[in-house]
């Protein structure tokens, strides 16, 4: 029998917390042995984590376990973003439906070499990938992925981020340069098994056999129509659909409503279209990415991915209101038993204004099920069948 569990302490005591954690899942699960553990502490933590995992693994037997700390953990219907907590999420599937991964990055002459990937990888499944974005290129590894194992849907998040200093964005009414504030350092902690480590990534294969369906919800909603790119370089947009992409923003903004026109304060971002093969384009079939240079001489602009001559794009905007509605949409027709979710650390409170917003819509589309997630900085979720690191995205794993 398939059967899910979950539990969230704030308990300060490193001991206590997982021994309240721990109790509700053995309840939960009948005191049989998972096949996986997930489990995400605060910073809190941080020093006695190492302990933590191995009494959870010690407790639990599960045949694999993966974990991290973060900066704001999800537990049932709470997101816990100050003071400290511990979440932890189970699965018995029935046994042999979980297998650990840890992997390494290392500098070569053609870029990375990828240690730890099974020789035996199923070309389809779940992988579920938490990864310090400090020692792995996470964007040469989806690649790898995807090349390798097109059918293997990959799902998670990035578990710590270095500082980044004080830098320029664009000023998307006037198009000028703003500034845009430094982030501190959370230093990267990820448990897998019997091991934790400060570099790589970790993971688990969950087999085909588990149904898992994924949401990704970029938090943004299209403004104007969508244009054909008819000359590109790289990242630089040189014209679209015969135009300077200034012209053509500047069009658009122009007929945006005053409600709409607001929305350019929260940022402008490019939606890409990944498959091209479809006739029409609607939510889910965007890569939202940041509009970050704009050239006045030439009326080109910088998008923060590589684009290509004969690619569909539409520009977006992101707000709370825009946020709500768009996972909102995306979980409407999803049914699930359980559910792990991967969301950026600039929502939350700080973009909704309000407590628990995303694990909230999670459970009353699901039903109150068990759940347990983290904070990232980057989500990793698939867009038209394709692997793709985010930003302010909630990326949902839902469990059948």
């Amino acid at each position: 029998m398939v059967q899910y569990a979950a539990a969230l302490s704030r308990h300060p005591s490193p001991v206590d917390a997982v021994g309240e954690c721990v109790g509700e899942i053995l309840d939960t699960l009948d005191g049989d042995r998972p096949d996986l553990v997930v489990c995400f502490a605060t910073p809190h933590h941080l020093g006695t984590f190492a302990d933590m995992a191995t009494g959870i693994r010690k407790l639990l037997e599960p045949d694999s376990l993966i974990g991290t700390i973060s900066t704001a953990v999800a537990g049932g219907r709470h997101e816990v973003e100050t003071g400290p907590a511990l979440s932890l999420w189970a699965a018995n599937w029935g046994g042999g439906r979980a297998r650990s991964v840890t992997l390494d990055a290392f500098a070569t002459t053609d870029g990375h070499r990828i240690d730890g990937w099974p020789d035996d990888l199923p070309t389809r499944g779940t992988f579920v990938l938490l990864a310090d974005p400090a020692t792995f290129p996470i964007g040469d590894f989806l690649r790898i992925g995807e090349r390798h194992a097109p059918g293997l849907t990959i799902v998670g998040g990035l578990a710590a981020s270095p500082p980044t200093p004080a830098s320029g964005s664009l000023d998307l009414r006037g198009l000028a340069p703003r500034d845009v504030p430094g982030r501190p350092a959370l230093p990267a902690l990820l448990a897998v098994d019997d091991d934790v480590r400060g570099r790589g990534a970790v993971g688990v294969v969950i087999d085909d056999s588990v149904p898992v369906r994924t949401v990704v919800s970029q938090g943004c909603r299209p403004i104007g129509q969508p244009f054909t790119i008819t000359r590109a370089e790289h990242n630089v947009i040189q014209e679209l659909a015969g135009q300077p992409p200034l012209e053509r923003l500047r069009t658009t903004v122009a007929g945006l409503s005053d409600t709409e026109h607001d929305l350019l304060r929260h940022g402008l971002h490019v939606g890409l279209v990944v498959d091209e093969h479809r006739v029409e384009f609607g939510r889910g079939d965007f890569l939202v990415r940041n509009l970050v240079g704009a050239d006045d001489t030439t009326g080109a602009i910088a998008v923060g991915e590589a684009v290509a001559t004969g690619q569909t794009v539409q520009f977006h905007v992101r707000d709370a209101a825009s946020a709500d509605e768009d996972l909102a949409a995306l979980l409407a027709p999803v049914d699930g038993a359980s559910a792990l979710l991967f969301t950026c650390a600039g929502r939350g409170h700080d973009l909704f204004g309000v407590a628990d917003h995303d694990v909230d819509l999670v459970q009353d589309r699901l039903g109150t099920v068990p759940l347990a997630g983290m904070a990232c900085a980057g989500e990793i979720g698939p867009i038209a069948g394709r692997p793709f690191l985010h930003g302010f995205t909630a990326s949902v794993a839902v469990f059948g």
